[in-house]
């Protein structure tokens, strides 16, 4: 895992203003507390100058600069979209930016991003991200660890493409930087509470301002939040696929000088999520490439036996063990900015993280043992820590050079115990047995990084950036069990373990011209890198103990950034080709009767397409949005591995979790209708075309494409600082699966998203 942050917006954030500030409807042109409004324009054909749009700033090289100045395709989301369409964690947001999806599962452990078709899924520990997460400067070894709902967010920007030079080598399909509020010198507070069908709630408060005047400012910001579940389970008879979270986050802003800034930041949450493990959808599977449907009689009398039904639009399982994933994740980070003299900025970023994840999973999905289908019950838990020193300098802005420069350390430890209980019928084929796993990772990064622009003249400049990089990676593991032979899902007594080194280099190269003062253009080339990785998992075999080699893509990106009309319309456009080799992905296969997944280098693979982000404000009030993306992702050359259960004839095919077309369309309305009141009204609708979730290509793992209309009615009032925020999802009443997988013993079962079913209510915010 390597290092490589985005910096932290370098102004404090600003007091709140009387006027509760709205937000455009799309992930696009979206305004970020603490951003300073641009320079009234008073131009003949500027009548309002109080209402030119906001130059939204970004973070993206490292420093703050206009977004519509990066040579960089970037998404922003912020606090105040999140308000009114009920997204508080990453998956609920990365559903309204075009390049991004979200596989979820039962256990954060699980769970993976992907941007323009790219991502690594896998359990193993000894396998890293391909799309960076950051917080607040602190970049993540673990995808999981930033999935929990968010406190006190500022704003997120989804990079796309490689971003390794400036983000580290597991961004070489992305990056998502999340920056949370920063404190205030005014004194500022807030309370939210929100309350939505389903039983579900959202309650949280902050207070931020000058601790010692002068020197010291702190926030504080804290969450409780719940939701009872959108899928009942007739064995407990209750309610599950909800959550219960809750947390705090902190920040110390101390400047003992003019020239030196010390924030120290501090979080914490609980998450205790009662998921579900699939939901049936069918009992027969159809065999790719053949079309055969093989049905399993033995499943469709144990589903007529439980009372369920399976189907798309199936909410009910019968499992007598409670599926759930209970995270406890926190850290603690001292950033140190200083000023040195000619312009130069020294920064320096210790981070200390910590995740465990203890899960529960009912693996036969059924509430007792049927003939052909024993009961497995999985219990696991992963213990994380990571530690983590970034050291660079920025130069002033305007010489021939400017960059950014600096050295990163990472250090990771994970350690997984996992049991796993069989209980089969007499006489079946598989066999009652115990087994237990344990597993231990480790791997320490280090890297030297840089990008910079070489200024030839004030509109023409070159890109230059590479980042030098090592890895080590080491494993050890031990199974036991109670027979000697196999059964379902648990191999013989094995105890393994393995090594590996390497070195390994990110660059970016490319030009970027301003055409005119509104109008830029750029062109890179990226190489992206993403270090070696170890299949530790626990049916691993002796063979599963050689390296994983580095996955390493070569990118192509264009753009056009455009602005018109003193920023009233946007119109950004980015064109791309990325091939990856040594592509790491897990391929589904079965070993003894049940359902796994294993971590292979698949080969070749290769995405390209084009992206485009509008936004106009053609009256006073009215802000319009227009995002898609147009992702053409495909298998170049599969790599089959020895024994694979599955087909490998899958070149040309699609990869998982890539639609061929995402759209992104939104409307919001935001005028006073008196001297003290003001109304919002908000529309988005989102659309994506069929996607397949599996990369063995099954027929029965697509989702047909749908689209989700999402609303809202917010009334403000001014004077006391009130809001209140009407929200609807889906309106529409659109039943879709967030992901499609075989039933770990047969079937095939869907997972559905808080937005399965349309659902309502409000959310009421005051400041102080």
């Amino acid at each position: 895992m390597a290092g490589g942050t985005a910096c932290m917006i370098a102004q404090a954030q600003a007091a709140i203003p009387d006027r509760l500030p709205a937000a455009p409807s799309s992930p696009r042109q979206a305004p970020k507390m603490g951003e300073a409004k641009a320079a009234p324009v008073n131009a003949p054909d500027n009548p309002h100058p109080e209402e030119i749009p906001e130059e939204i700033q970004v973070t993206v090289r490292r420093r703050s600069e206009p977004l519509q100045k990066t040579p960089v395709a970037v998404s922003v989301f912020t606090r105040a979209q999140a308000d009114k369409l009920n997204a508080h964690d990453l998956s609920s947001m990365l559903a309204f930016v075009p390049s991004a999806n979200f596989q979820t599962a039962a256990s954060a452990n699980d769970r993976v991003v992907f941007v323009r078709g790219m991502g690594t899924t896998s359990t193993s520990p000894g396998v890293e991200p391909s799309v960076s997460t950051v917080i607040d400067g602190v970049v993540l070894a673990r995808a999981g660890e930033a999935l929990s709902e968010m406190i006190d967010l500022d704003h997120i920007e989804v990079l796309r493409g490689p971003q390794g030079t400036l983000f580290g080598k597991n961004a070489s399909a992305g990056a998502i930087n999340i920056t949370t509020a920063a404190p205030t010198e005014s004194f500022h507070a807030y309370a939210d509470a929100g309350y939505f069908s389903g039983d579900e709630y959202r309650l949280a408060s902050g207070i931020s301002g000058t601790l010692v005047p002068g020197r010291l400012t702190g926030n504080f910001g804290a969450l409780i939040s719940g939701f009872t579940g959108n899928v009942y389970n007739a064995a407990l008879g209750k309610e599950v696929n909800g959550y219960q979270h809750r947390g705090f986050r902190s920040k110390l802003a101390w400047t003992p000088d003019d020239e030196t800034t010390v924030t120290l930041g501090l979080d914490y949450i609980h998450a205790n999520d009662p998921a579900v493990n699939g939901i049936f959808a069918a009992t027969s599977r159809i065999a790719y490439p053949t079309g055969i449907v093989t049905p399993n009689p033995a499943l469709a009398a144990a589903l007529h036996a439980e009372g369920i039904t399976p189907s798309n639009h199936n909410t009910t399982i019968s499992n007598n063990n409670l599926t759930q994933s209970i995270d406890d994740n926190g850290g603690v980070s001292a950033t140190v900015d200083r000023k040195l003299g000619g312009g130069y900025r020294l920064t320096s970023i210790s981070a200390y993280r910590r995740w465990q994840n203890d899960q529960n999973q009912d693996y036969d999905q059924l509430s007792q043992p049927y003939r052909g289908l024993p009961q497995v019950y999985d219990q696991g838990r992963l213990a994380f820590w990571q530690a983590s020193e970034e050291l660079r300098i920025a130069s002033p802005k305007g010489h021939v050079f400017d960059y950014v420069a600096g050295l990163y350390y990472l250090h990771t430890s994970n350690t997984d115990d996992y049991h796993r209980a069989v209980t089969a019928l007499p006489g079946d084929a598989n066999q009652s047995a115990v087994g237990d796993m344990h597993s231990s990772v480790a791997g320490n990064n280090y890297a030297i990084f840089g990008e910079g622009n070489l200024n030839f003249t004030r509109n023409f400049r070159a890109i230059l950036g590479l980042r030098l990089l090592r890895d080590d990676l080491d494993f050890g593991f031990n199974r036991v069990s109670t027979l000697q032979g196999a059964t379902l899902g648990i191999r013989p007594p094995l105890t393994t373990s393995g090594s590996t080194a390497h070195n390994g280099y990110g660059d970016r190269i490319g030009l970027q011209y301003d055409i005119t003062p509104d109008v830029d253009a750029y062109f890179t080339y990226s190489h992206g890198y993403k270090g070696p990785s170890f299949n530790v998992f626990p049916n691993m075999q002796v063979t599963d103990t050689r390296a994983l080699k580095p996955e390493t893509n070569q990118s192509f990106e264009i753009g056009l950034k455009s602005q018109f009309w003193h920023r009233r319309l946007t119109l950004d456009f980015a064109g791309f080709i990325e091939n990856f080799s040594n592509y790491q992905a897990n391929l589904p296969q079965f070993v003894n009767g049940g359902f796994i997944t294993t971590l292979i280098n698949a080969g070749s693979v290769s995405t390209k397409g084009i992206e485009g982000d509008l936004t106009l404000r053609p009256i006073r009030y009215l802000t319009l949005n227009g995002n898609f993306a147009y992702t053409y992702a495909t298998i170049d050359r599969f790599n089959c591995p020895p024994g694979a259960a599955s087909s490998c004839n899958v070149d040309g095919k699609p990869l998982p979790f890539a639609p061929r077309w995402k759209f992104v369309l939104g409307a919001d309305y935001d005028r006073p209708v008196s001297d003290r009141f003001s109304l919002d009204l908000n529309s988005i609708y989102t659309w994506q075309s069929q996607t397949q979730y599996s990369l063995a290509e099954t027929p029965d793992t697509i989702q047909s494409a749908y689209g989700i209309w999402n609303m809202s009615v917010g009334l403000n009032d001014r004077p006391d600082r009130v809001r209140l925020t009407l929200v609807l999802r889906n309106a529409l009443n659109t039943h879709y699966a967030s992901y499609i997988k075989y039933g770990n013993e047969a079937g095939v079962t869907n997972f559905i998203a808080r937005d399965f079913a349309r659902y309502g209510g409000f959310e009421l915010r005051k400041e102080f």
